[in-house]
């Protein structure tokens, strides 16, 4: 074989591979696994957490100060002021994106404007919500969001969660509701707007993550492509919809300096709201994400309870403990499955590459 292939080389055949050629290639196929599967790993890994530790940090802050701009300052046009979210953040990007922090990329027209259109009406759907039904039936609808994406990735989009995982959201989905509920009242009318509203924001945080794998962008791209277009849509319903809710219109109130220095900030936050959750979503899943924004609220909760001296039960801080524990209960099973899946691919690329020299390849 060397006389035909030339002096000094030497190609195995599948019939002559070798121990010590098959244990080489063997130690080779698992450094590059390794690169492939884990020296990014750990990079996306902490990349992951610090997108997860923003979303709790922004998230929580911004509720602490519109909780003050509408309790305490009176200013109740809450959608208004979500479409001011959503125009200073689409023009902090845009600054970004003059200064070279952000490079813009194309998107599909029609279904950016489906998916601006769709995440600013589930918003409206979900302000609605809460006016037309008693708080524990708001907390329901919220509650309703993470089976219902369950459903919904399973059925349409072929994702599979695991036994484990499952239970996991039941424990959290029980403990949260054990802490927050405490009355349901319910009426047709409120009924259909919370299903709306659950219907919709399932879907547009399904789109977040489908839509930054379909186009090869990232969450920021997304949401410098998405965010004029949903501060228009949130724009157009927001007077409206604010005089349905609570009487009167954002323009008519009497704005003083520190209702304009409270929105102000609340703005700026929002822009790291907004960042995160396009970026967790885009990382981990909507799942994910709604398992996230319970945990916001039970620290909100026992911020309240503990450094406001807000009145707390023991059937608050059992749900709160119970929250807890389905929460990282969830973390530590997702994890698994993560990581089983991405050894059965480790598995297989070895096989497939083992196999080469037989004239097979396995996908």
């Amino acid at each position: 074989m060397s006389n035909r292939l030339g002096a000094g080389k030497h190609i195995p055949s599948a019939d002559t591979w070798g121990a010590s050629e098959h244990l080489a290639l063997r130690s080779d196929n698992s450094k590059s696994n390794k690169r492939k599967y884990g020296g990014k790993g750990d990079m996306t890994d902490i990349g992951t957490v610090g997108a997860l530790g923003l979303s709790v940090v922004s998230s929580v802050s911004i509720v602490i100060v519109n909780k003050y701009l509408i309790s305490t300052l009176g200013y109740r046009y809450v959608t208004f002021l979500t479409a001011l979210h959503q125009i200073v953040t689409a023009g902090a990007l845009r600054v970004a994106s003059k200064v070279g922090l952000l490079e813009p990329k194309a998107i599909d027209r029609g279904a950016l404007l489906r998916f601006s259109v769709l995440n600013g009406v589930s918003i409206g759907f979900l302000n609605l919500s809460l006016g037309f039904n008693s708080v524990g039936f708001y907390q329901m609808t919220k509650l309703a969001i993470i089976p219902c994406t369950v459903f919904i990735q399973t059925s349409f989009y072929g994702k599979v969660f695991s036994t484990r995982v499952k239970a996991c959201l039941g424990v959290l989905l029980g403990g949260v509701a054990i802490a927050t509920i405490t009355d349901l009242q319910l009426n047709a009318l409120g009924a259909t707007l919370s299903f709306c509203a659950v219907v919709t924001t399932c879907v547009s945080q399904i789109w977040t993550n489908t839509m930054q794998k379909q186009y090869g962008i990232t969450s920021t791209q997304l949401l410098f492509a998405a965010s004029p277009f949903m501060a228009a849509t949130l724009s157009i319903i927001a007077v409206p919809l604010d005089n349905a809710l609570v009487g009167g219109t954002p323009i008519d109130f009497e704005y003083t300096t520190a209702v304009t220095c409270v929105a102000i900030l609340s703005c700026l936050i929002a822009v790291a709201v907004n960042f995160s959750t396009f970026l967790v979503i885009g990382k981990c899943d909507a799942v994910t994400y709604q398992v996230l924004g319970h945990l916001k609220t039970m620290l909100v909760l026992a911020f309240g309870f503990f450094m406001l001296n807000n009145p707390a039960s023991m059937r608050n801080i059992g749900g709160i403990l119970c929250a807890l524990l389905g929460m990282m209960a969830y973390g530590y099973c997702e994890n698994l499955d993560k990581k089983q899946v991405k050894n059965l691919r480790i598995r297989i690329t070895g096989v497939g590459f083992r196999t080469w020299g037989l004239g097979l390849r396995v996908r």
